[in-house]
C-alpha cells in the first residue's frame, strides 16, 4: 500500500471514529458482569450467541458459580445445563472450567492482565482477551474484531483482509490506541442499527460519504460523494 493511500485511509478512519462517537455517545459493553472472571465467562458464552441471550443466562449462572474457584470445582454436567441455551454448551462449559482452573492454579485466582497470558486460557483468543482486558482492566491491547467489525471494516475500505488478526493489525495502525475498544463497540452498534449484513441502510447512513461500498449497493442514494483526502 502506498504512503499516500495509507494516509488517506487513516484520515477517513479518524473521521469515521469522530462520527461514530457522535452517533453512539453512550455505547458500552452490553454484557452484564461484576468481576473480571464473570466478564471472561460472559464473553466466552457470547461466541455465536447474542449478548441478550447471554445476559439472560448469566444471572442464574453467577448466582450458582460467582467466581473462578466455584466454576473450577463445578459439576461439569450442571455447568453444561446452566449454559445450554447459549449454544455449543459442552465446549463452552469445558473451556470455562478449564480456564478457571488455570486462573486458580497459575494466576492466583485472578484473570491475568497481559495478552500473552490471556490467550493461554482455554477458549480465549485475541477477541475475547481484548474485550476482557479493555473492560475489566482498562487496557487497550488491541482491537476487538467480531463479525460486525469485520464486515464494516471491509465495507468501509479500512482493510483488504478477511483474517481477523490481519484486520486487527490494520485497524490498530489507523486508530489511536485509546480508541481501539470504543471503536469496536460503536462499530457493533452501527452494524446492528444500520450496516446490516444483508440489507445495509446506506440511504440512512451517516458514514455513507466515507464508505466506498455505499456506491456498490443498488437503488440507494447516498448523502454525498465520498470525500477525497
Amino acid at each position: 500500500m502506498s504512503i499516500r493511500k495509507k494516509s488517506s485511509q487513516k484520515q477517513r478512519a479518524l473521521e469515521i471514529l469522530v462520527r461514530l462517537k457522535r452517533l453512539y455517545p453512550d455505547a458500552t459493553c452490553s454484557l452484564n458482569y461484576s468481576t473480571p472472571v464473570q466478564l471472561l465467562v460472559a464473553t466466552i458464552l457470547s461466541a455465536q450467541c447474542t449478548d441478550e441471550r447471554v445476559n439472560l443466562v448469566t444471572p442464574a449462572l453467577f448466582s450458582k458459580f460467582p467466581d473462578a474457584a466455584s466454576l473450577a470445582n463445578a459439576d461439569l454436567t450442571e455447568l453444561e445445563t446452566s449454559v445450554r441455551s447459549t449454544g455449543f454448551y459442552r465446549n463452552k462449559a469445558k473451556n470455562i472450567q478449564a480456564a478457571c482452573r488455570m486462573i486458580i492454579n497459575e494466576f492466583g485466582g485472578h484473570v491475568p492482565k497481559q495478552m500473552e497470558q490471556m490467550v493461554r486460557l482455554p477458549g480465549v483468543a485475541r477477541k475475547t482477551a481484548n474485550v476482557v482486558l479493555a473492560h475489566a482492566y482498562g487496557i487497550n491491547a488491541g482491537v476487538t474484531v467480531d463479525t460486525h467489525v469485520k464486515r464494516l471494516s471491509e465495507r468501509l475500505g479500512l482493510t483488504e483482509h478477511t483474517d481477523p488478526i490481519r484486520i486487527e493489525r490494520d485497524l490498530m495502525s489507523l486508530l489511536p490506541q485509546a480508541d481501539w475498544e470504543n471503536w469496536s463497540i460503536r462499530l457493533v452498534y452501527h452494524g446492528r442499527a444500520i450496516c446490516k449484513a444483508r440489507s445495509p441502510a446506506c440511504d440512512a447512513c451517516e458514514l455513507a460519504d466515507l464508505c466506498p461500498s455505499a456506491f456498490n449497493v443498488p437503488q440507494v442514494t447516498v448523502k454525498a460523494k465520498i470525500k477525497e483526502f
